[in-house]
């Protein structure tokens, strides 16, 4: 083991890397300091870094530490050289002696015939080529597994910020157009005072309207705007004012949320400081054009190349330029205090990607309102992890709002109100009382949790962001019940390594100091889709490949996420649950996995948790069919309601024309998760209950019960679940378990709870 580098914590900081992008002039330059600082950590002597060609398949040293490249320029192709093989297997490859490897390709006059001991690792997004990150050391076998794992870390936090470059420079290649003529504009919004929706993230905000994406495909800029007269002098230094908050909000999105904020605001940096952009628009200026105009030609013109271009990654910058151009025109207003950010605001929306809900979150946006679709499940919990009320509205006349209405959005009842009267301001304004109300009840509970007849139960948090865990012990946690371990996967450019995965885990466990804690593997699939990964075509997804079958199936990601949880679980209860178990083969599939990474890491030397608690999730009714068998294999079920729910009543709970058959209380359901809680009792393994039934006060008296004694709940739900199972008695729960389990219709069941 090379204890003299420090491979792990100096280079692999997301924050570090943030840091080196700042400064950098150029993608190169960038690149070059990158080589630099990574062959001084890792006391190596060589370190470079291949760029990958997609129209030439050919690999291009771009930056070097270490070789001589005055006689040439290197080109390998796929597969060519370790280096290629690398790429081209998606594989790191770590030779000893690199020359003695078959694959390896000598080129001469770069001085390579000094070096012995290489090390390969491919940058990737997805299964995306981006490039390779080489190291090389005069000293055989130099280079060992724990570097290895640096080096696939600064590999992972390369790639979005490399592959962001790559489309600009490619961008360039393209001849320029004339801005399209803009379209006309839909019928204002005349005369309609409230639009009902569906909500998506609760509480309650109120700005003005502010538009991202959807039906406005041009940058517009307002001519009469107060305060725009300005000169070439106030361009240069509105683009400056606008790097350097882009910078700052980059840091401190890194310091903030650094699970799922990793570069995000990359592509903003680099189209910003790409001299062709602000050149063309100085060009213009110099040329007598006024700058928000200028602005605007230049914004609007690459709006329409970044649309036409055939490669999606491209399409997804549109928004990105706009909110440079939105910035750019605040920054030029010396005369107005502005913060050039969505303070203030309610923001308009079309399609969005999680990043997208990141970076308004980071701007300061009030909330959102989403046009068009279904609340799909992954935006709808970002926002509510970030604490960003969020409506889903059909009304496509939203987006001709004008600048001067004002927004009151209720994401508790999916309601907008447009320029809302003193009455619903009002009643507003008690609802914040109420929920203050909560916030001392939450003050003064106690910690643990016994129904009115002295039951023990406990009440948990579901966490999707570091962020929430300072929420959850305020609120008095008993630990994470449901920790989403996809949301780094969803919100990120590309996977996660397992380094950047063993740091998030480890800081969960170490911030809840004994707690439980519950990580559920990757469940990804349905309506969470990877941007970055190569989706497969299915005509119902929910029924696809997703959750466990993802992890199945690629199994390397798979196995990358064991091992950190393993390596993060050392000297804790580590417990790890697996969703949509379908059978038990499944779960003993899953088992013998978390096996062979518990022996593969004693076998490397790597301290890790060699005995972790495994659970199932039972989310399937195929998983309710063999409850009892799987409570013998388990150390620890979990039933997540939402999907149960969802798939005994074949019931997509994202089809707003549909929702209202989604009953939770429906007789098959509750008959399904009576036989799961008796299957659990009688082997005698601990069983919880994970979803939105937990937080309903009409529900829990039937799932206390049926006998499950621990819930796992969103954080602001804990208060009012404490409250509601402080006042139940278990034998009056179970009394009425018994009557409704008799019952065949849902109006009866309805009757009864509401009696009850």
């Amino acid at each position: 083991m090379n204890t003299r580098k420090d491979n792990v914590d100096l280079i692999c900081s997301i924050g570090e890397l943030a840091g080196l992008f700042e400064k950098s002039q150029s993608l190169g330059d960038f690149l070059q300091t990158v080589v630099n600082i990574v062959a001084y950590h890792m006391r190596a002597a060589v370190c470079s870094v291949y760029l990958y060609e997609d129209e030439t398949q050919e690999l291009v040293l771009t930056a070097t530490q270490g070789l001589d490249l005055k006689a040439r320029q290197v080109r390998l192709k796929l597969g060519e050289g370790l280096t290629g093989t690398a790429l081209k297997e998606l594989r790191p490859i770590r030779e000893g002696s690199g020359s003695k490897n078959p694959n390896f390709k000598f080129i001469p006059g770069i001085s390579e015939e000094k070096y012995q001991a290489f090390l390969a690792v491919p940058i990737l997004r997805g299964l995306v080529r981006i490039g390779v990150l080489v190291l090389q050391d005069p000293v055989a076998d130099y280079f060992d597994e724990n570097d290895t794992k640096a080096l696939q870390a600064i590999a992972a936090q390369l790639a979005t910020t490399i592959e962001n470059a790559k489309l600009l420079m490619a961008l360039h290649k393209i001849s320029n157009e004339k801005p399209a003529a803009p379209k006309a504009d839909e019928q204002p919004l005349k005369d309609v005072k409230f639009i009902r929706g569906k909500p998506a993230a609760r509480g309650h905000a109120t700005g003005r309207p502010t538009i991202f994406g959807g039906a406005m495909d041009r940058f517009v800029v307002d001519d009469a705007a107060p305060g725009t007269a300005s000169t070439l002098a106030d361009f240069q230094r509105a683009l400056r004012d606008t790097e350097q908050q882009l910078e700052a909000l980059q840091t401190s999105m890194e310091e903030q949320l650094a699970d799922v904020a990793s570069m995000i605001f990359s592509a903003h940096l680099l189209i910003v400081k790409d001299p062709k952009f602000s050149g063309a628009m100085e060009a213009l200026i110099r040329q007598g054009e006024a700058p928000p105009q200028a602005i605007y030609k230049v914004v609007n013109q690459y709006i329409n190349l970044f649309s036409a271009s055939q490669n999606p990654r491209l399409r997804e910058k549109v928004q990105d330029l706009k909110d440079l151009g939105r910035r750019l025109l605040q920054n030029l207003r010396a005369d107005q205090e502005t913060h050039a950010d969505y303070a203030g605001h309610i923001v308009i929306a079309g399609e969005l990607l999680p990043s997208d809900v990141l970076k308004l979150s980071a701007q300061n946006a009030e909330g959102i309102v989403q046009v068009g679709g279904a609340v799909t499940s992954h935006i709808a919990i970002l926002a509510r992890s970030l604490n960003l009320p969020m409506v889903v509205v059909e009304e496509a006349r939203l987006f001709q709002a004008a600048a001067d209405h004002t927004l009151l959005i209720d994401g508790d009842q999916g309601n907008v109100y447009i320029d809302p009267d003193e009455t619903v301001r009002r009643s507003f304004a008690d609802l914040d009382a109420s929920r203050r109300e909560a916030e001392e009840y939450a003050a003064n509970m106690q910690e643990e949790t016994w129904t009115a007849d002295r039951v023990r139960v406990r009440i948990l948090a579901n966490i999707n962001m570091l962020s929430e865990l300072a929420n959850a012990r305020k609120l008095k946690a008993e630990g994470v019940g449901l920790y989403r371990s996809e949301f780094p996967f969803i919100v990120r450019n590309s996977f996660p390594s397992e380094e950047e995965q063993y740091r998030i885990y480890k800081i969960i466990l170490d911030e809840m100091a004994g707690r439980d804690v519950v990580f559920r593997t990757l469940d990804v699939g349905g309506d969470k889709m990877l941007s970055y990964f190569p989706n497969v075509s299915e005509s119902n997804p929910f029924l696809g490949l997703r959750a466990i079958r993802f992890s199945f199936r690629y199994k390397d990601v798979f196995n990358q996420q064991l091992r950190a949880l393993l390596r993060a679980g050392v000297g804790s209860d580590l417990k790890i649950m697996f969703p949509m178990i379908s059978s038990v083969d499944d779960f003993l599939q899953a088992r013998e996995m978390v096996g062979a990474c518990v022996a593969k890491l004693g076998a490397e030397g790597v301290e890790h948790n060699a005995l972790p608690r495994l659970g199932a999730m039972i989310e399937l009714p195929a998983a309710v069919e063999v409850a009892a068998e799987l409570a013998i294999e388990a150390d620890f079920l979990s039933i997540g309601g939402n999907d149960l729910v969802q798939y005994m009543l074949a019931v997509d709970r994202t089809n707003q024309h549909i929702s209202d058959l989604y009953v939770s209380h429906h007789p098959a359901v509750l008959r399904a998760l009576k036989r799961v809680a008796d299957a659990a009792a009688h082997a005698g393994t601990p069983l919880s209950f994970c979803g939105e039934m937990a937080a309903d006060a009409k529900m829990l008296p039937f799932l206390l019960g049926i006998g499950i004694r621990q819930y796992s709940v969103e954080s602001r739900a804990i208060p009012s679940v404490h409250r509601t199972l402080s006042s139940l008695q278990v034998s009056a729960c179970e009394a009425l378990v018994d009557r409704l389990l008799l019952m065949g219709r849902i109006a009866d069941v309805e009757a009864a709870i509401r009696q009850a």
